[in-house]
């Protein structure tokens, strides 16, 4: 588990203050309080997370650091795996979400909350709680859900709704399913309330509507104050945020984003960002950060603060082999520090995940090769050119490579020990343009 810097330590009169230097808090319904709240270690606090897919990805990331942000300081979290709001998926931008089956958010709930024990103290006094808000929802009726739920929200207050009154102004319009996300969430508060006096929620700033409906919720059938906090999205070069529904989602399982591409991805973000980035998404204290913000100025060309950035984020998720294997992988790959031959077999799967080609039914595979075939017509198929002859012209210019070696002849075949591990060849066209073939079986 991560070390996280105390406050005081880091020259910070408050962890609120900590949270706001790192940019950790968007918005909140009253500062004073939070900043009060923030200081008191019998405060408990909760964040959802909805099994809409099987794994979390880096948006969500910025919740879980929070949290063990909050956690560290002594404060008492409750993860909310939302097996039943999870059934409906709150009211995205635009388009309704495609419900998926019972069985499939049961399995992804799971999932999540396996996922995000990785990144809590599941033990001592400070362990982090796990909770299915279909333990209170599933059991409700619909006549008990608008009767003790549903009277208490008012429809212009949900209406002005930020997404529900983008989406009442599209197209597509809102279904009342979605449109009734808001109330499950307040409820879900209300009930923590009750439960363990959780008076704190936090969220990203997207979800301020669905927070706060808790928040009044609770102030007017309990009579009690309570507070959200929000952290502002995490957004690509376009402004889009990073997420599934947008089709960029970095995902935290590596079965479905690689430690190599999750290490590229951190290690290739712009000098402009890569600031803001380190602090969000790592521990490291203020002086080192403002120790690589005058780097980055130095000089840029180093890299040296997305070094730091990719190998804080990677290790984090992923642990310190995997990120060690990305840093192997990125320099074999170019033919830098280790060899091909020496990365182990399930990093060099991973370092080469990103080369895989459209298959016929769409899916992404690599590029199949087998004993015998030319090297030229290798390169073909793993998209290096639009033919054999471009190919061998290449290699007539000594601008191919096999495993790093440079291809002389333009009849080279390939052979048992082209392939590495007995699986995959890399093939590369120049300095940068790489492709990955994986040994078939001869038909």
């Amino acid at each position: 588990m991560a070390q996280v810097t105390d406050f005081k330590e880091a020259g910070f009169d408050s962890l609120f203050d900590e949270l706001k230097w790192r940019g950790l808090i968007a918005q909140c319904t009253d500062e004073a309080e939070l900043k009060k709240t923030l200081s008191d270690e019998s405060v408990t606090y909760y964040c959802g997370f909805d099994p809409t897919a099987p794994s979390l990805h880096v948006g969500n990331l910025v919740q879980l650091l929070n949290m063990r942000h909050l956690q560290a300081a002594g404060l008492h979290p409750i993860a909310v795996v939302g097996g039943a709001t999870g059934l409906i998926g709150d009211p995205r931008q635009s388009g309704e979400r495609t419900l998926n089956p019972k069985e499939t958010v049961s399995e992804w709930t799971e999932r999540l909350r396996r996922q995000i024990g990785r990144f809590l103290d599941t033990e001592g006094e400070q362990a982090v709680r796990f909770v299915n808000n279909f333990e209170w929802t599933g059991s409700m009726s619909v006549i008990d859900f608008l009767r003790d739920v549903g009277k208490n929200f008012r429809m212009g207050t949900m209406l002005a709704k930020d997404t529900v009154a983008r989406r009442l102004n599209s197209d597509e319009g809102i279904s009342f399913t979605e449109f009734s996300y808001q109330v499950l969430q307040g409820n879900d508060f209300l009930e923590l309330f009750d439960r363990y006096h959780c008076t704190l929620q936090l969220g990203g700033s997207d979800q301020w509507g669905n927070l706060t409906s808790g928040l009044d919720l609770i102030r007017k059938v309990r009579g009690a104050s309570v507070n959200v906090m929000t952290s502002p999205l995490i957004t690509d070069s376009q402004g889009k945020k990073f997420g599934k529904s947008e089709g960029n989602a970095v995902w935290l399982d590596s079965t479905m984003f690689s430690p190599y591409r999750f290490y590229q991805f951190w290690f290739n973000q712009p000098d402009d960002q890569v600031v803001k980035l380190l602090k969000t998404f790592t521990f490291l204290s203020k002086t080192r950060i403002e120790e690589l913000e005058r780097e980055v100025a130095a000089n840029p060309g180093a890299r040296e603060a997305q070094k730091v950035l990719a190998w804080e984020v990677t290790s984090y998720v992923h642990g310190d082999h995997a990120a060690q294997g990305a840093i192997d992988a990125s320099g074999a790959l170019f033919g830098r520090g280790k060899t091909l031959e020496e990365l182990d077999e399930d990093v060099l799967d991973s370092a080469l995940d990103g080369l895989k080609v459209e298959g016929a039914d769409g899916s992404r595979i690599f590029a199949a090769a087998q004993v015998g075939q030319r090297v030229a017509e290798a390169g073909v198929g793993a998209g290096l050119f639009k033919s054999v002859s471009e190919a061998r012209k290449t290699i007539k210019s000594g601008g191919l490579y096999l495993n790093n070696q440079r291809v002389e002849d333009q009849d080279m075949v390939l052979d048992e020990n082209d392939f590495l591990h007995g699986r995959f060849a890399l093939i590369r066209r120049g300095k940068k343009a790489l492709g990955a073939l994986e040994r078939q079986a001869a038909k």
